[in-house]
């Protein structure tokens, strides 16, 4: 099994991690690579803070998406800061990237329900995975914050 401390090293260009307790933060330029990492590190700490597969599984899909999300928006390798944080009711998840002029469009988005649409579905199933999901414009971007809630049974006690 690798370990987020195994993620750290050897030093890989483009992608810096501080673990927290519960959680970590990465300073990365996206990549399919970096994206894995995320999603596999996402797995492995909510794990270990106790929370159930479903929740874990559910975060690491919007952790995809919103950095899906900035990567449509921004380009290829764009410099991006995600953080994952199992709290008390939720998961959190925080990704930053430096456009903050471009912001998420409930509006135009496809249903879930559209068996036509080729995208368009990340913005729905954010609303429904994490709900109350909001953007925060910051000095040098904008970041997309969102909590997956735990479910009944969402965290072992």
């Amino acid at each position: 099994m690798v370990t987020m401390a195994d993620e750290r090293a050897p030093a890989i260009p483009g992608f810096y991690l501080t673990e927290r307790p519960g959680g970590f933060a990465v300073h990365m330029h996206s990549s399919a690579e970096h994206l894995r990492r995320v999603r596999r590190m996402t797995g492995q700490v909510l794990c270990k803070a106790g929370v159930t597969d479903e929740v874990t599984e559910n975060a690491q899909l919007v952790t995809s998406e919103l950095i899906g999300n900035a990567v449509a928006c921004c380009g290829p390798f764009v410099p991006l800061v995600v953080e994952v944080l199992a709290e008390v009711v939720a998961v959190s998840v925080k990704v930053h990237d430096p456009d903050g002029e471009h912001l998420p469009d409930r509006a135009a988005a496809a249903p879930l329900d559209d068996p036509t649409a080729e995208s368009g579905r990340g913005l729905p199933l954010l609303d429904l995975l994490a709900p109350g999901w909001h953007t925060v414009i910051t000095p040098v971007g904008k970041q997309i914050r969102c909590r997956v809630p735990y479910r009944r049974g969402g965290v072992r006690a």
